[in-house]
C-alpha cells in the first residue's frame, strides 16, 4: 500500500465527513460557540495547567479541541491533513478571537512545515489508527517535545477495534496485519450522512504504541485503561453515567479507551 495512496483516500474521506461533522448534534458546533468545553476529564487530569504552554495538538480534525486549549491559556498548533477541516478550524478561531495557529498537512511530513519544540504534544480519540507506522509516528512526537516535555495521549482502545461495527464477533486482529480496507456509507457522528466512503486503517497494539514511544526517547510516567468510552460514537451503546458510555451487552467486560502520560528525557 503506497503512502500517497492511503493519504489521498483517507483525505478525501475525512474532507467529506468534515462537513457533516461540523454540522452534526456529536460535534455540537452550536453549543461549543457558547462556551461548552469538548475536553474530557481524562485529558484534562493528565494535561494540568497548561497556561502559557506551548502544545502541539496533533490530528486535531476541525479544531474544537485545539481551540478549547487556547481557552485555557495555552500556545497551541493544530494539525491535521484534511484542508476542509483546517479551513473550518481558522474560521473558528477567527470567531473565537483566539491566537492558535493551524497547519495543513500529514503528520509524517510535519517537520517540513514545523521548526520549533513544545512544552506538551497532545493527542486524542480516533486518530493513530489512520497511520501505518508507530515508530514514526513517535519520532514526530519526540521531534517537536522540549526535554523534559511530557506527551499526553487518550485513544480508543485497541480491543475496540478487533470488534464488527455491531459487537457480536472478533472480526480484525489485535495486532497490526495488513491494512484494514472498508467502505461504509454515514460517518460515526451522523448515521444517515449521505456520503459513500473508502478508508484505510490500520490496529496497532498497545505494545506497538508504548514500545514506539519507549524507542524514540519517551519515558512513560503513566498508563490507563478505561472501561467507558467519553463519546457516544459506537452501535449498541448505553450511558452508565454522565459522558460515560458502554458497549450494553459487553457491560465493562472490556477496555474500551487508554491513556498515557509519557516525558522526553
Amino acid at each position: 500500500m503506497g503512502e500517497n495512496n492511503y493519504i489521498s483516500i483517507n483525505k478525501a474521506l475525512w474532507n467529506a465527513r468534515t462537513e457533516h461533522h461540523v454540522n452534526s448534534e456529536f460535534y455540537d458546533l452550536a453549543g461549543f460557540l457558547k462556551g461548552k468545553t469538548v475536553l474530557n476529564p481524562i485529558e484534562l487530569e493528565l494535561l494540568g495547567d497548561i497556561k502559557g504552554k506551548r502544545v502541539l495538538h496533533l490530528q486535531c480534525h476541525f479544531g474544537q479541541d485545539t481551540l478549547c486549549l487556547a481557552k485555557l491559556g495555552a500556545e497551541v498548533t493544530g494539525v491535521d491533513f484534511s484542508e476542509n477541516a483546517i479551513a473550518k478550524a481558522k474560521e473558528l478561531n477567527a470567531s473565537l478571537q483566539l491566537n492558535a495557529e493551524f497547519i495543513c498537512c500529514d503528520l509524517y511530513s510535519l517537520p517540513q512545515h514545523l521548526n520549533t519544540t513544545f512544552d506538551i504534544v497532545f493527542t486524542s480519540y480516533g486518530v493513530i489508527g489512520w497511520l501505518p507506522d508507530m515508530d514514526k509516528w513517535a519520532a514526530v512526537i519526540s521531534a517537536f517535545l522540549k526535554p523534559g516535555g511530557k506527551f499526553v495521549m487518550a485513544e480508543f482502545h485497541p480491543v475496540i477495534w478487533m470488534f464488527d461495527n455491531n459487537f457480536t464477533k472478533v472480526a480484525y486482529n489485535y495486532f497490526k496485519d495488513e491494512p484494514i480496507i472498508e467502505e461504509e456509507s454515514g460517518t460515526y457522528a451522523q448515521k444517515d450522512a449521505p456520503i459513500q466512503t473508502k478508508s484505510i486503517s490500520w490496529n496497532h497494539s498497545l505494545a506497538e504504541v508504548i514500545g514506539a514511544l519507549l524507542n524514540n526517547g519517551l519515558c512513560i510516567n503513566q498508563f490507563k485503561e478505561y472501561d467507558y468510552s467519553p463519546y457516544n460514537c459506537f452501535s449498541h451503546t448505553v450511558e452508565i453515567d454522565r459522558n460515560k458510555y458502554r458497549i450494553k451487552h459487553l457491560a465493562n467486560h472490556i477496555p474500551m479507551v487508554y491513556s498515557v502520560l509519557a516525558e522526553k528525557s
